[in-house]
């Protein structure tokens, strides 16, 4: 016969132990390790069941894909490109993000193309009403009669509601305002997320019904709720964006139907979402005269290069600790960069001056690609010489002043052909200072050529 064993487990993130702990070992969250009663006894022997000859084990060569793991476009292109081509038949999807970032919008614009090719959409709302939904909907133009909403809470309710409408794709908005009976606790604490989720993708799979799941993200940016609903979901997407920029990027960070490297690009507009198939000339100054400070980059977002031009402003100054301000960029590389500047590249002045850093745009730089297009940025802003328009730099700098290559250093040039920059800096630069008078001299090229044309 069991018997009752005492057992803490923490209430954030599900870890459990034998003895109470004042904070928990694994999310290190204080007061929130609890006793627990748990079942322990005779381990019974489990019975075979009889199989039938659909479930039955197959040489992998005999299975049939064509039909269960097809994609099938959403009709957004953008999205179809991080899910690998479309949604796969019982796939389930976590879409993450911060708050008001765009999830729902994007997901309500999903359903409404979705339920345009014919398919039935069941969008379920834990977190607005179905006024609220429709509203939204009608502003961004996402109605159509087989579309179908609801306002549900509860698991079993949702899971009525799929019974009712026998729905071709369930979009769950979010998982962490969901509760079960079957669990204790009150929404998004991990034991009732980890039900929730558990219970859907277990219909998913059984119905062939692709699921999309919003999730909520904490402070840090990581997605909300146990590490075990990662695992679960079948395809984890993250959506990014600044709140006082209209460009939003999705990113796969888990993909068992496709790649992970792949990024699509959207645009908020006061009618909803918008595809940006081409963003390359969202991150460049739209001046057609030459500004000393500036320097154009080819940026790998994925699979895609984007080019991105970087400004820097040099302003000399009399305070003891100059200023260094960026945005876009990371402040310690920027700080690198002008150190091996004032030692390898001869500008010994670059401690008596701010320095400010900024993108175009809004993106942000995190790759060392962006190294010598910052560093000729700075150059440029300190000699107040102006980079041609034609010119555009990637490299990674080392300490000792090196240009070292990047990767996809091909694609990267190929773009920055297509978009019409004919001179390129990267590694065969050689060395920082000679990366900067190289565009320093052609700088120097330009301005005579447009003296020409000008007398």
């Amino acid at each position: 016969m069991a018997r009752p064993t005492s057992t803490f487990r923490c209430t954030e993130c599900g870890w459990s132990t034998i003895k109470w702990a004042g904070r928990c070992a694994e999310c290190q969250q204080w007061g929130s390790v609890v006793d627990v009663a748990e079942q322990t006894g005779i381990v019974r022997a489990v019975q075979a069941v009889q199989l039938s000859e659909a479930r039955t084990a197959r040489p992998i060569g005999e299975v049939n894909t064509e039909e269960d793991a097809a994609h099938r476009p959403t009709g957004i292109g953008e999205f179809d490109r991080v899910l690998g081509g479309g949604i796969v038949a019982g796939a389930a999807i976590l879409l993450s993000g911060e708050p008001g970032v765009g999830k729902s919008t994007l997901l309500l614009e999903v359903a409404a193309r979705v339920a345009a090719t014919g398919r039935r959409v069941l969008y379920v709302s834990a977190e607005e009403s179905v006024a609220q939904v429709r509203l939204r909907a009608g502003r961004t133009g996402a109605l159509h009669d087989e579309l179908y909403l609801a306002a549900e809470t509860d698991l079993a309710t949702i899971l009525g509601q799929v019974d009712a409408v026998s729905p071709a794709l369930l979009i769950v908005d979010s998982v962490q305002t969901v509760s079960s009976s079957l669990s204790d606790g009150l929404p998004g604490q991990p034991s009732q997320v980890r039900e929730v989720a558990s219970t859907l993708i277990r219909v998913a799979k059984d119905r062939q019904l692709p699921v999309l799941l919003v999730g909520h993200v904490t402070k840090d940016g990581s997605i909300a709720g146990p590490r075990l609903l990662e695992h679960l979901v079948d395809v984890v997407c993250q959506f990014e964006g600044d709140r006082q920029t209209a460009l939003r990027f999705v990113r796969a960070l888990k993909n068992r139907f496709g790649p992970t490297d792949e990024v699509g690009c959207f645009e908020m507009t006061g009618e909803g979402i918008a595809e940006v198939p081409d963003p390359s000339g969202l991150f460049l100054s739209s001046g057609r005269s030459a500004v000393s400070g500036t320097c154009v980059t080819v940026a790998l977002e994925g699979r895609r290069a984007l080019p991105v031009e970087v400004q820097a402003l040099v302003v000399a100054t009399k305070a003891p600790q100059p200023r260094r301000v960026v945005n876009g960029v990371d402040t310690s590389r920027v700080a690198m960069i002008i150190a091996v500047l004032e030692r390898r590249a001869g500008f010994k002045q670059l401690g008596e001056h701010d320095i400010y850093v900024s993108t175009v745009g809004g993106v942000r730089l995190i790759e060392p690609g962006a190294d010598l297009a910052i560093a000729v940025a700075i150059a440029s802003a300190m000699r107040d010489r102006a980079v041609p328009h034609e010119l555009a730099a990637f490299g990674e700098i080392s300490l000792a002043g090196e240009v070292r290559p990047v990767t996809s250093a091909r694609q990267r040039g190929a773009e920055a052909r297509r978009l019409g920059y004919t001179t390129i800096l990267d590694v065969e630069a050689g060395s920082v200072r000679s990366a900067v008078e190289h565009a320093m001299m052609a700088s120097t090229s330009a301005r005579e050529r447009e003296l020409d044309v000008a007398f």
